[in-house]
């Protein structure tokens, strides 16, 4: 769940990290006014929505009046804005965020990941921050270092931050070890803060992207009202209420697994097969079959889905008939019957396939996940040529 860069600041402003002074408004009238209260010779207006890639994308502009606020605010607000990050369609900017300006000669960049090997968390740093971060650090991946945490001292990542260049290293990882209490606190997946600057009183957050694992929110009932502006779609938030994790996309291919890592790899080998699917969706371990079907169901209303793919696999709190009960009562209440092709592995599979042949579902069912790819693929293509 990314949050907002003016949700990302004040979760990590409760932890000590220090960043410009800003207001958020819903109206160019509101943005005015509000700007008003910021002592600055200069803002920026910040479009805000759940995703990065603004500053390239005209949703991140200078203004140097109240008045000249207003009017940026007035050209973002209520319009969709298009990233990288994005897709094609973007997403509708819902307010802005007034800031006072920062003068920087050199941005920086950190960031904390969660290690996937080691479930701990591991510090990004770079002497080369700003807008365009990402493209150099594709150019060249060696302009970021790494270094794993989790019970590492002040002074480890003083040292760290040290090699690396970093001027102030020392108060440079004070902030490090405020972003891992806050990173760890609120079961984040990224705290990323670019562009990092050295003002007069010492590091700044002048920009800061936040996102929780969604998998982990039934321990934060705190964090609800944080992530109710998400931007997210109708069926997005139908989804995110049942346990669901989706991403809407622009195929015919519907995707339905448990599980990030393996959704991922599912829409990549889909891609990679020629095909392009519908959406990315992860059903948490948390999820009931009913759940599950309201899931399913969103799949079934969307009328650029021609087939779907079931790739699950049962364990733990997941079983594969759960995920079959779930698509039963999907089709059971739909109106139209999409092919699915399934592949269940791993705990119930049998049962799971079992399930939905008995309920007369038109199901094919796949050997293996290299088949299931290939299946899917075929019907889609098949199906987008009639």
């Amino acid at each position: 769940m990314n949050l907002s860069e003016h949700r990302s600041k004040e979760l990590l402003a409760q932890y000590g990290i220090p960043i410009p002074a800003g207001r958020f408004a819903e109206t160019a009238q509101e943005a005015e006014a509000r700007c008003r209260e910021i002592d600055a010779k200069k803002y920026v207006v910040k479009a805000q929505i759940a995703a990065g890639g603004r500053g390239l994308a005209g949703g991140i502009r200078f203004a140097a009046t109240p008045s000249a606020v207003r009017a940026e605010a007035d050209a973002m607000i209520g319009k969709p804005l298009v990233t990288e990050q994005t897709g094609p369609v973007g997403q509708i900017v819902k307010g802005v965020y007034v800031e006072a300006a920062v003068d920087a000669s050199q941005s920086y960049y950190v960031a904390l990941l969660l290690d996937p090997e080691t479930a701990r968390p591991v510090l990004l740093a770079s002497l080369e921050g700003g807008v365009e971060f990402e493209k150099s650090a594709a150019n060249n991946p060696g302009i970021v270092r790494r270094l794993l945490l989790g019970g590492t001292s002040v002074k480890e990542i003083t040292s760290f931050l040290s090699d690396l260049g970093l001027p102030d290293a020392e108060g440079a990882a004070g902030l490090i070890v405020k972003m891992e209490e806050a990173f760890v606190a609120n079961d984040m997946l990224l705290a990323e803060i670019n562009p990092l600057v050295a003002a007069p009183g010492g590091w700044l957050a002048v920009d800061a992207k936040v996102s929780l694992d969604g998998n982990a929110m039934f321990r934060h009932p705190e964090l609800e009202a944080l992530v109710e502006d998400q931007n997210l779609s109708p069926a997005e938030k139908v989804a995110q209420e049942n346990e669901i994790n989706l991403v809407k996309l622009d195929g015919n291919i519907g995707v339905v697994v448990n599980g990030a890592g393996l959704g991922l790899v599912t829409n990549d080998m889909l891609t990679k097969a020629g095909g392009v699917p519908a959406n990315f969706m992860d059903i948490r371990t948390t999820a009931t079959s009913f759940h599950i079907s309201r899931g399913v169901q969103l799949l079934l209303e969307d009328p650029n889905v021609t087939i779907i793919l079931v790739n699950v696999h049962g364990g733990g709190m997941t079983v594969c008939d759960t995920v079959a009960e779930g698509i039963a009562f999907a089709y059971s209440k739909a109106q139209r019957s999409v092919p699915i092709v399934a592949r269940f592995a791993g705990q119930s599979a049998d049962w799971a396939h079992k399930i939905l042949s008995d309920r007369m579902l038109p199901v094919e069912k796949a050997a293996n996940m290299t088949n299931a790819i290939e299946r899917a693929v075929a019907k889609a293509t098949g199906e987008a040529k009639r």
